[in-house]
């Protein structure tokens, strides 16, 4: 009986202090959003409409750059250690950056892993799953993300570059209709309203053009007899 009460307030207390914790990093996210200015959200979604419908083309590159950054914060990171963040910066940027030109087709499986994480952890909150388990929805999406890399390596390379274009697209737009509504008088925060309080929000401005875009990357790729991967 004992254990069965221990066990009863456990459960109790971890409902309790559960809805407290943030597991989705909506702050951060609405920080990236409000901070921009107009023309920073315009740019955001011109190279989100570029990057998402023609990332194909780029993808080579866009790789490069993206694992350039990754290089960047994990150097900087690891230089904090001995006070030479801007060297231990630069050379994470470089080594990362050029380990993932030979390796591009592991390059492109993480790329793809991290999206499909994206994408079905964004599911698991929009249907408004317990939020401390969004890691086991995310990582189902991971594993699918990777194989695919391996199996039908243009799929993944248009499952990443589609979902980094809505992520640009998405939040200049939000950004945009955000400093819209500061224009009013009074300024309205239905932007940030429905940010927080409806689950499916975020991840419905993300899944959509996600597929949008793979689906014009997938009608251009058919078209084009020359693309090499």
């Amino acid at each position: 009986m004992e254990h069965l009460t221990l066990l009863a307030q456990t459960v109790e207390n971890t409902t309790e202090t559960a809805p407290n914790l943030q597991y989705v990093p909506l702050d951060a996210i609405w920080e990236q959003i409000s901070t921009l200015d107009w023309l920073q959200a315009v740019i955001a979604v011109s190279f989100g409409v570029v990057y998402l419908m023609y990332g194909w083309r780029i993808f080579k590159l866009l790789v490069v750059i993206c694992f350039a950054l990754i290089g960047l914060f994990a150097g900087i990171k690891i230089g904090q250690q001995f006070d030479q963040q801007l060297w231990g910066g630069i050379v994470g940027l470089f080594v990362v950056a050029g380990i993932s030109i030979p390796l591009m087709r592991w390059a492109v499986s993480i790329l793809g892993a991290v999206a499909g994480g994206v994408l079905t952890g964004g599911i698991w909150y929009a249907f408004k799953l317990p939020e401390q388990y969004i890691w086991a929805g995310a990582v189902i999406g991971a594993v699918a993300g990777g194989m695919i890399a391996f199996i039908t390596f243009k799929i993944a390379v248009m499952l990443f570059t589609s979902l980094g274009g809505g992520i640009l697209i998405t939040t200049g737009m939000l950004s945009l209709f955000y400093q819209y509504e500061q224009l009013q008088d009074p300024p309205t925060e239905s932007i940030r309203e429905a940010l927080y309080t409806n689950n499916w929000f975020l991840p419905v401005l993300l899944i959509i053009p996600t597929f949008v875009g793979i689906i014009l990357q997938n009608k251009f790729i058919k078209g084009s007899q020359h693309w090499d991967i």
